[in-house]
């Protein structure tokens, strides 16, 4: 192959400008024919300074405008129009496919198919050449076409107005035939990856046919649930689907989930002395005992956290596939491996007070041991994109087991709404079973009711507590009116205006001044202290600040001459 330059190409144009080529391609394509035979004369100025070299895209493109032009005239009858489309559009395809023949010549649908020329095109060219002439309807149609797939194609792909023909170069044949290697690679690829699916097939049916052997040798006293351990040779077989599994885990995926493996069939379920109703419970889906532990050899080699997650994926993919095509049985066992992988990863609080033996029970039908770090945010996802009847027991499940758990309010309202989406009963929390089962949930109708008596309820308490403000209001009112008639001509009077009375000392009211005077009242008169009336409490002692006197009784004088000097000296009371 040859290098290409990294240097920008410079060719030698036929043009004056950019302006002038714009102009040519808008005139071109415009439905005014006066401004088509502009364009036109222009083109030919340009055939005239190209010599040879004119660009293949350019002169098919004046070819068929000039059908146009002289089909819009009136002219020229049918069967003349339909002779000068014919040649336009022959002389296209002929041009368009000339240097992409290459060393042997090649079909030209097939020359044509590459370059997205629609094939019907080139059957119209083979009409016209060689069999009888076609309509002038498909002659108008097939120049139409063209002319849109020359200004995609070669037009509008023109920078700084230099022809810009990748499908016209010599390298087209190169091109050709770096196309042809690719689908040669394509193809060999798919045949390997036939060849690894057979392979994959051929692994898993021989595991299963070794487990149903084992399965037959057991004592029929013996219980079936307790599988044996694997031969010599199952653990040369298991070795092998684990190294295919390394080179391949997509595909080995793919293989399980089909009919016959993680999806028993219903003569697979008989063999194992597994009953229809052991998977009964659709909205509970858990797996028989014996048929999880018929795959466990195989799943617990496998269990590395890559390959559990990319199961999981896939599971939950097929499942949503399941919602738009329904399957009840498939349905079932892809929800109850889902349900298996989950429950393995859970690390609930009350496993923490079993006992060594009861641990060791539990471990032994577990598919991984250690806990691993799910996706659940893609996994809460995929589950809510596939509703069937076992989505609230699976979203029950990833909620109970999230790294970072919801609030409990959300995951209630979360399987709520999922068990009215699917038609069930919600799977709650315990302690708010009773309160459900009392209340009970099922349609959209039921909502809008309960949201409709939500509101009145509100509004009803709304107006309670607006009449509750209002009498309270009523009362203190009351009580002020009540105040101003008792004060009704006395020189004091009950403030109603709003004031902040942190901001005044005690005695002071706003608008008062310093002067002590504005203390005084209008009307008052004197009296002595000996006139002071002096009510006698019994048993109650009295001290007065600044004055150091014994206890006084009411037996005795409550003053000497000298305690009442002190305090008539400049005293005058109201």
């Amino acid at each position: 192959m040859k290098k290409k330059s990294s240097e920008k190409k410079r060719h030698v144009v036929a043009w004056a400008n950019k302006a002038e080529w714009d102009q040519v391609l808008e005139y071109l394509y415009s439905k005014d024919s006066a401004l088509q035979r502009f364009a036109l004369q222009r083109v030919s100025a340009w055939r005239g300074r190209y010599a040879n070299s004119t660009p293949v895209a350019v002169d098919c493109t004046a070819d068929l405008v000039r059908c146009q032009v002289l089909d819009r005239s009136g002219q020229l009858d049918g069967e003349d129009l339909v002779l000068l489309y014919g040649a336009g559009l022959v002389r296209f395809v002929n041009l368009i496919t000339e240097r992409q023949q290459g060393r042997t010549a090649r079909p030209l649908r097939r020359l044509a198919g590459n370059l997205n020329i629609p094939e019907w095109v080139v059957d119209l060219r083979h009409d016209i050449t060689h069999r009888k002439l076609p309509t002038l309807k498909w002659c108008r149609k097939g120049c139409k076409v063209v002319l849109e797939w020359l200004q995609q194609e070669y037009w509008s792909r023109q920078l700084g107005g230099g022809p810009n023909e990748d499908w016209e170069s010599e390298s087209d044949g190169e091109d050709e035939e770096v196309d042809l290697k690719r689908r040669e690679d394509e193809l060999i690829a798919r045949q390997r990856e036939m060849e690894a699916y057979k392979k994959a097939r051929e692994l898993l049916i021989s595991f299963e046919k070794e487990q149903y052997q084992a399965f037959d040798g057991l004592p029929e006293d013996k219980e079936k649930n307790l599988w044996p351990a694997p031969f010599a040779d199952m653990t040369w077989l298991l070795g092998e689907i684990k190294q295919f599994a390394l080179e391949s885990s997509n595909l080995l995926i793919d293989v399980l989930l089909e009919d016959g493996f993680l999806v028993p069939t219903a003569e697979q379920l008989e063999t194992l002395g597994c009953n229809a109703s052991d998977s009964a419970c659709a909205t509970e889906p858990r797996l028989v005992q014996a048929f999880l532990r018929f795959w466990l050899p195989l799943l617990k080699m496998l269990n590395s956290p890559s390959f559990i997650l990319l199961l999981l994926e896939k599971l939950s993919v097929e499942l949503k596939l399941l919602a738009k095509e329904p399957n009840a049985h498939r349905a079932f066992y892809i929800a109850a491996w889902i349900s298996e992988i989950i429950i393995c990863n859970s690390n609930k609080f009350e496993y923490h007070f079993e006992t060594k033996g009861q641990k060791k029970a539990r471990m032994k039908d577990r598919i991984f041991v250690n806990r691993i770090q799910l996706r659940w945010q893609q996994l809460l996802s995929a589950c809510l994109d596939a509703p069937c009847v076992s989505t609230p027991h699976l979203l029950r499940l990833i909620l109970d087991d999230m790294e970072h758990p919801l609030p409990l309010e959300t995951r209630q309202r979360l399987l709520q709404l999922c068990s009215i989406y699917t038609q069930g009963t919600p799977h709650s929390e315990p302690h708010t079973s009773l309160q459900r089962k009392q209340q009970p949930i099922y349609t959209l109708e039921s909502l809008h009711e309960k949201l409709q008596h939500s509101r009145r309820l509100g509004h009803s308490r709304r107006a309670e507590v607006e009449r509750s403000e209002a009498s309270q209001e009523y009362k203190w009112a009351d009580v002020q009116a009540e105040k101003a008639k008792l004060l009704r001509g006395s020189p004091w009077q009950v403030c109603t205006d709003k004031v902040l009375w942190k901001n005044y000392p005690l005695g002071k009211i706003p608008g008062q001044s310093d002067d002590p005077s504005r203390l005084m009242v209008e009307n008052y008169s004197t009296m002595t202290v000996f006139d002071q009336p002096v009510e006698l409490e019994s048993n109650t002692t009295h001290t007065v600040p600044g004055v150091s006197a014994p206890v006084r009784t009411a037996d005795g004088l409550l003053w000497n001459h000298s305690d009442v000097n002190k305090l008539k000296s400049g005293l005058q009371l109201f």
